[in-house]
């Protein structure tokens, strides 16, 4: 039994990343990370190249992933709310994965878990449900192809603008936008998934669900 991890992250040892390993390393099972900003995935082109061979047509790294897909009883796909929509990256992974559903559903019947990180954070009063949005779009493509999606997991993640330099001083900082007209770099400051407990037992608890769901036979 396997589990596929797949961050959209590009940030090196990044919230998402870790909690992607944590959920893995919470099953017990033989597990694969991987890290998308580290291949090249263009997004599907929609030609139907695929439809007769289950192959994409497009000779990237993208071939590779879905064929790791493929392989895995279940699947862990992590990503990000850039503009408050899934990120660029994991959008294009999941896109790549559709020569998987052509005649024979080849996903079908596996599990699935989301995991997810937002700068907006997920329970603040008032603010856009960004966090749902991004699981939303994931948990869309697992329903379509037959993947039972076990769960999701909610990171709070940092503005870009704690880091860029001048997060105190921009007109458009997402610092004031998002937390208030009074908040600072040093009041904001680095969000850790670790120090989020319920994320954090969210998904080692996640991990040991699918764990137990692939050792009682339910999965691919």
């Amino acid at each position: 039994m396997k589990v596929l991890g797949v961050s959209g992250s590009p940030i090196k040892n990044s919230n998402t990343d870790r909690a992607v390993q944590a959920l893995l390393a919470a099953t017990g099972l033989d597990t694969e990370f991987i890290k998308l900003s580290e291949y090249t995935v263009e997004p599907c082109r929609a030609c139907l190249g695929c439809v007769k061979t289950n192959v994409c047509v497009v000779k990237d790294d993208g071939v590779l992933l879905a064929q790791k897909a493929r392989e895995c009883d279940a699947i862990v796909i992590a990503g990000f709310t850039p503009y408050s929509t899934l990120d660029s990256r994991t959008k294009a992974f999941i896109e790549r994965l559709y020569p998987l559903r052509h005649r024979k559903g080849l996903m079908a019947g596996k599990l699935g878990a989301v995991v997810m990180t937002s700068a907006v954070p997920h329970d603040a009063p008032g603010a856009p449900p960004v966090c749902d949005m991004g699981i939303q779009a994931v948990t869309n493509y697992m329903q379509e192809e037959g993947i039972e999606c076990v769960g999701a997991v909610k990171i709070t993640g940092n503005v870009p603008c704690v880091r860029c330099g001048f997060g105190d001083e921009c007109k458009k900082s997402g610092i004031n936008m998002i937390y208030g007209p009074e908040a600072t770099v040093d009041s904001v400051g680095i969000k850790q998934f670790e120090a989020q407990p319920l994320s954090f037992e969210s998904a080692e608890a996640l991990g040991r669900e699918i764990a137990d769901r692939l050792k009682a036979g339910q999965g691919a």
